[in-house]
């Protein structure tokens, strides 16, 4: 388990202040001239070496997807970073926490990661429903400006780089990468077939990387302490430390920072008091955002919280925010909701997900009210595999997962709503 000397977020509650005088007493703009000095190139390498895998959800190693932009920029075609502080995802808040607690480590983080891939700029797109957030974070960013860390020779380097804040409109789709490039272009917020991936061709057509708030706001702590310290904790390829959000039937829900690799139940004991109601009382946990499968209790209890461990059971470790759910959850329910937000927030480009995100939650409805034959469980897993893999992002394996993991493991409580709900028909006729 993490000991306090090794948390990256010391603010992440918000104990302190936010602004500059405070962050610097944390630690943070300690010497980043000396960390430019290390080198472009040498940056990326050490990132590389830290294990550092992206915060976002997909988990695409971070010090490899920098290496992806051009090591000579073209003054027409300069390379951006463009930094998702979207968060749109249910369960989802670590961002959140660490915009308006920690907002220097982000902004320094974008200078050191701006810097390693010669980016002319940052633009950071956060959700629009973050209106404090996004006021903390201006200001951050004019504080940091003000004291010449940004800009203009940034840290006394030499080098040139500028940080803006965009507010985005509240669309979830946004989130996807190539959706959010679009929106800061101020068209649609519509994701782009790929290639070209937009280290080829991103924002205005330059080449550009998008990273999570996360991803960014530690690397400014890995140059300092060393890859090796950060490669320390987790295991063989999941690596490092990780902002975990637990919502739900936990005694204390929270957002914390643990080690990669912690074990499920060591994640609850420790930081959530545990299960509401003790452990026999769990029902089952989506442990990364509301976008993966849920894992039954009996398979997730000592499940290790990283990529790897919840792959083999069936989910992903995603974004972190794990939701736990106890005995007292409706869970045909719970994920017909779910199915309600896919279908709300698709942008509607693919027809597999317009039209099926639709169909998968008014047939979701009737699973819940069981007003449905039993023969339409299957067909409802099977347009699900026809949503997923056959649209342009991953918002339609997004609406697929949370049920095609309902009907992996609580396939018996649909089947026992609907022949109640026949029973009752039955019943009612007889009379």
């Amino acid at each position: 388990m993490l000991a306090d000397k090794d948390r990256i977020f010391t603010n992440v509650h918000g104990f302190q202040p936010w602004n500059l005088k405070a962050a610097q007493k944390r630690g943070d703009w300690d010497k980043t001239a000396k960390l430019l000095q290390i080198g472009n190139d040498e940056i990326i390498e050490r990132i590389k070496a830290s294990g550092l895998r992206g915060r976002g959800g997909a988990g695409f190693p971070t010090g490899m997807k920098w290496s992806f932009m051009p090591k000579t920029p073209s003054p027409e075609r300069p390379n951006f970073l463009v930094i998702n502080a979207d968060e749109s995802e249910p369960g989802s808040c670590k961002d959140r926490e660490i915009i308006r607690h920690d907002p220097h480590k982000l902004i320094e983080g974008a200078l050191i990661a701006g810097f390693a891939m010669r980016a002319r700029a940052a633009y950071i797109y956060i959700r629009g429903e973050y209106i404090f957030e996004a006021k903390v974070l201006e200001d951050a960013v004019a504080e940091a400006y003000s004291a010449g860390f940004i800009g203009k020779n940034a840290c006394k380097s030499g080098y040139d780089f500028d940080v803006f804040v965009h507010r985005g409109a509240g669309a979830y789709i946004c989130g996807e990468e190539t959706a959010m490039i679009e929106s800061l272009e101020g068209k649609k917020g519509q994701p782009r077939l790929k290639p070209p991936f937009p280290a080829g061709a991103g924002l205005y057509g330059c080449p550009t990387t998008v990273n999570n708030v996360e991803s960014i706001a530690v690397v400014p702590t890995i140059l300092r302490r060393g890859p090796e310290w950060f490669f320390s904790f987790g295991r063989e390829g999941n690596k490092g430390t990780k902002l975990f959000q637990i919502s739900g039937h936990v005694n204390t829900p929270c957002v914390v920072e643990e080690e990669m690799s912690i074990s499920f139940r060591d994640l609850i004991e420790k930081h959530c008091g545990g299960i509401r109601g003790g452990w026999d009382n769990l029902l089952a946990v989506i442990p990364g955002g509301s976008s993966v499968p849920l894992v039954p209790a009996a398979q997730i209890m000592d499940a290790p919280m990283d990529f790897d461990g919840l792959k083999a059971v069936g989910s992903g470790l995603g974004t972190a925010a794990v939701i736990v759910m106890d005995k007292s959850t409706d869970i045909v329910r719970a994920i017909s909701r779910l199915s309600y937000f896919y279908k709300h927030e698709s942008c509607g480009q693919c027809t597999p997900c317009r039209e099926g995100t639709g169909w998968m939650w008014r047939v979701m409805e009737k699973m819940r009210t069981g007003d449905a034959e039993i023969g339409d469980i299957d067909t409802l897993y099977e347009v699900t595999k026809q949503v997923e893999g056959h649209t342009i992002c991953a918002l339609g394996d997004a609406a697929a997962w949370p049920i095609q993991g309902l009907i992996k493991h609580f396939r018996p409580e649909m089947e026992r709503r609907i022949l109640d709900a026949k029973g009752s028909e039955m019943l009612e006729a007889a009379e």
